[in-house]
């Protein structure tokens, strides 16, 4: 269903939150990787406050949706959203990456809502497959979800687990890759040339949608587009921007895994309307 002007206003006041938390506990600890956490904001947020069926008081619900986050370092972006849906209280956020922390540098099956571990890229869409496939088989109306990065498309696994997954029709599967043009040493043209990435996996049998991954409206269409299709996976190639919302973090590398310092921490509150 297309969302409502009160929808989008209070979504986009989550994310406007979310990001302000995440550079806080990123800033905290002195460790972490804002800029991947920041393009990857409005997807997760969207999947987890308004598309997903999941539920902190059953989390093991057999029909719940799956989410797994193959780009691992994005982590505390999805911590936060985990623990706006209850399955965690808010104050973990300020354990983030701390030893015996729930919170970890990338999502761990200690972390209550975490699916599979990430860490290694390239993992996260035979997993995801392998989901998806168990899911069907049970007769289950569960979808799952898997982000990825634009660089992870380096990653020679992705490309076995796209070959198999339309086989199978697993129109349960979603992929959705997080495409900020940006990886941990650069760009990716500079680092390996992605090309025409959409005739690449549609080359591949997949059902390939383009939109704006920082617009909610075009990112909520694409969802839905992809839950009517019926004859395969469906990936979403979102554009989006490293660092989405702080001016200096935007499209630049150098803040992969760059902690913010006391004074960058306050320059990029204040540019998202926080505390002065």
């Amino acid at each position: 269903m297309p969302l409502s002007k009160a929808k989008v206003t209070q979504l986009s006041e989550f994310c406007r939150t979310f990001r302000i938390d995440v550079l806080k506990a990123i800033h905290n600890i002195q460790s972490g990787h804002p800029g991947g956490s920041l393009s990857a904001c409005e997807i997760l947020t969207l999947l987890y406050q308004e598309r997903m069926n999941i539920d902190a008081k059953n989390p093991g619900d057999p029909n719940r949706d799956r989410l797994v986050l193959s780009k691992g370092h994005a982590a505390p972006m999805l911590y936060r959203n985990l623990i706006e849906k209850g399955f965690m209280p808010k104050e973990s956020m300020s354990t983030l990456r701390h030893i015996n922390s729930e919170l970890q540098g990338h999502p761990s099956m200690h972390t209550p809502g975490v699916e599979i571990p990430a860490g290694p890229l390239g993992q996260g869409l035979a997993a995801a497959q392998g989901m998806a496939l168990g899911l069907r088989l049970n007769g289950s109306p569960a979808r799952v979800y898997v982000i990825m990065g634009d660089g992870e498309q380096d990653e020679g696994a992705i490309w076995e687990a796209a070959t198999s997954a339309p086989k199978f029709k697993l129109n349960n599967l979603t992929a959705i890759i997080d495409y900020n043009g940006v990886q941990l040493d650069g760009t990716t043209e500079e680092i390996m040339p992605l090309r025409d990435l959409s005739a690449k996996w549609h080359s591949f049998g997949w059902n390939v949608i383009e939109c704006n991954g920082h617009d909610l409206r075009q990112l909520n269409d694409a969802l839905d587009a992809c839950a009517k299709i019926e004859d395969g996976p469906s990936v979403i190639i979102a554009k989006t921007v490293k660092g989405k919302g702080v001016s200096f973090m935007e499209g630049k590398a150098a803040w992969h895994g760059k902690p913010p310092s006391d004074d960058e921490l306050a320059m990029a509150i204040a540019e998202l309307g926080g505390e002065k």
